[in-house]
């Protein structure tokens, strides 16, 4: 993507594309706040805490370095590590030292912190089912999704050298 030299005007947005973004700005912070809300009443964490036990509930044996859980859920390793402690506090998470790499590790998700997953899961399921797919029809869920991967394509670095969360 070009950005424009300081002689070039920029591509100011039209009224729709304005009117475009300000929606999705508007509906992307309201669904991060109405689940973020939903979780911590519900289970007592973050959505950021929630997604952290989902990735680590699909890895075998439950476990993942912790570069490759900032890459999964594109954060900085500083945020990572902060949240992992708090998943270690609840008993939800343990870390382990990398045999093969002294200066790496694992995240482990553990016998509690599956449950308190299996536990707070329905609820959570039910308010994104609420809150997106149900007021969307069949067709408007796959343009959705067609949107998001198209996005998410677009802006995922590919050169060697990328500015990237995970690498902070």
């Amino acid at each position: 993507m070009k950005t424009p030299s300081a002689a070039e005007e920029p591509r100011w947005l039209t009224e729709e594309e304005q009117r475009t973004w300000l929606a999705y700005v508007h509906g992307t912070t309201l669904l991060d706040d109405h689940l973020d809300r939903q979780l911590q009443r519900d289970a007592g964490m973050p959505h950021l805490y929630y997604h952290l036990l989902v990735v680590l509930s699909g890895e075998p044996q439950r476990r993942l370095r912790m570069t490759e859980l900032a890459m999964h859920t594109k954060i900085t390793r500083s945020r990572l590590s902060h949240a992992i402690a708090r998943l270690e506090k609840n008993g939800w998470v343990r870390r382990e030292d990398c045999p093969s790499d002294k200066r790496g590790q694992f995240a482990v998700l553990t016998d509690g912190g599956f449950e308190v997953l299996e536990k707070s899961a329905p609820g959570h399921v039910t308010a994104v089912r609420q809150a997106l797919f149900d007021r969307l029809s069949p067709e408007q869920q796959r343009t959705l999704g067609e949107i998001m991967e198209i996005i998410a394509e677009g802006l995922q670095p590919k050169e060697a050298g990328a500015d990237l969360p995970w690498l902070r």
